[in-house]
């Protein structure tokens, strides 16, 4: 079914809008993800692929769809399973062909057994498929198929199209803007995360092992709505927060450690992605304080720089510019800060971006640069801002008293007509705000 906030005219709306930019002499085709194994006959939750999802709300395996502008019995059909009560006695109903029609909006609907047969059809007299070229070798392969049985009926005056064109700029542009349905599910993506994130502050305690931590976040997902994280979650207490992609979640949370944690949930397909940094025991030590307050005052200038008419990369200097100048005041580096940032030197401690598009996707689709230049931010983008600090312990030259102190502080941000809006803003993240809240567990 298609979800309870994009309702099917705006899927329809997007389809129509993709035709109008690939024209009548093309074709595009969109495969869904395959399932995947876990191990053995057993599989992971079934994910369908976003840009796949994103035009047609179909969310089953085994799935193609095909658009083709101007075709008479319709330029928007779909190649799924068709019904079949014994299969889906062991693993749940299907839309079959009438739903694929009646439910999502298709043109014309047949077997995905058929498409095979059908599909080279489609491409007769074409002068153009877009496709996304490389995401499934099996796909792939088989678009060139399709195009070589074309090809067989040269003779009869039959044209088999003449370019292959990667589908996923003028796709991805698309997704890049969100629409007013968009936000509102991403909305409340971030507040679901935001619960969870209030609800592992609430909750943590020394002695208590990271994963008990991710229990309770994804605890607060489900119990909301959110079937599945946005992604795998990191729950990183002490040194372990210094390790950007931490996951493994297995250690004991030690009393005067920090604990890193960085979770989001997906809702309706849509995606939030938050971090938040705190204290095991609920209060800050005065280098923890210190440290975080940097981390903070970097974020809050790097959200100031998301608005119309800004680059993409205003945030992330606005960031840098604060972060080496609390470096510095920390004892963290030594010289100027304007020739440290020349330097890159603050990279010993700040080694990312400080942000990235989400969406469907945690790591969303979308150019960063138009022409070689960073893109101008405009109204309908959602980005992440997360500056961070990370100390490793037995750092040369640094305080005994900075080691192991890894911080991240990461929100979700739309990009408004008049500025922007941050999404994830009821996740706590002042330094008052989080010892508060955590004294009343």
């Amino acid at each position: 079914m298609t979800t309870l906030t994009v309702q099917a005219a705006e899927f329809a709306k997007r389809r129509a809008r993709l035709a109008s930019l690939i024209g009548s002499d093309s074709v595009a085709v969109v495969a869904t993800a395959p399932v995947a194994i876990r191990n053995r006959d057993a599989e992971y939750a079934y994910r369908p692929d976003s840009d796949f999802f994103y035009l047609t709300g179909f969310a089953e395996p085994e799935a193609v769809a095909v658009f083709v502008p101007g075709r008479r019995q319709g330029q928007f059909l779909l190649f799924c399973r068709e019904r079949d009560p014994e299969m889906e006695t062991w693993t749940g109903r299907r839309a079959g062909l009438d739903g694929a029609r009646e439910i999502y909006g298709a043109h014309d609907a047949f077997p995905i057994t058929d498409i095979d047969e059908i599909l080279p059809g489609l491409l007769e007299n074409k002068k153009r498929i877009f496709y996304a070229l490389g995401k499934d070798p099996e796909i792939d392969q088989a678009i060139l198929q399709w195009r070589g049985e074309v090809q067989k009926k040269s003779r009869s005056g039959i044209q088999a199209p003449g370019e292959l064109i990667a589908l996923d700029y003028l796709l991805h542009e698309m997704r890049l803007f969100k629409s007013p349905a968009e936000i509102s599910t991403m909305r409340q993506a971030a507040r679901i995360a935001a619960a969870a994130h209030r609800r592992a502050m609430q909750t943590c305690h020394a002695d208590m092992m990271e994963y008990q931590l991710e229990a309770e976040l994804l605890h607060e997902f489900v119990r909301r709505g959110a079937r599945q994280p946005a992604y795998e979650s990191i729950v990183g207490g002490g040194a372990n927060g210094c390790t950007l992609h931490y996951r493994e979640n297995n250690d004991k949370l030690e009393k005067g450690n920090l604990v890193l944690i960085d979770a989001g949930a997906e809702f309706e397909y849509y995606a939030s992605d938050i971090t938040r940094t705190f204290p095991v025991n609920g209060k800050f030590s005065p280098a923890q304080r210190d440290a975080y307050e940097v981390v903070l005052a970097a974020q809050l200038a790097a959200i100031e720089k998301v608005k119309p008419g800004n680059h993409w990369n205003d945030p992330h200097d606005a960031a840098v510019k604060v972060l080496t100048k609390g470096m510095v005041e920390l004892g963290l580096l030594k010289g100027k800060p304007q020739d440290l940032i020349k330097a890159s030197a603050y990279r010993r401690f700040y080694m990312h971006r400080t942000g990235h598009w989400l969406g469907m996707d945690v790591h969303d689709v979308g150019e960063y640069k138009i022409d070689g230049k960073w893109r101008l931010l405009e109204p309908g983008m959602v980005m992440t801002v997360e500056p961070g600090l990370y100390i490793p312990e037995g750092s040369p030259g640094v305080a005994k008293k900075w080691w192991n102190i890894g911080i991240r502080i990461e929100d979700d941000v739309l990009v408004t007509r008049t500025g922007n809006e941050v999404l994830s803003r009821e996740a706590p993240k002042t330094i008052d705000d989080i010892e508060a809240l955590m004294a009343r567990q």
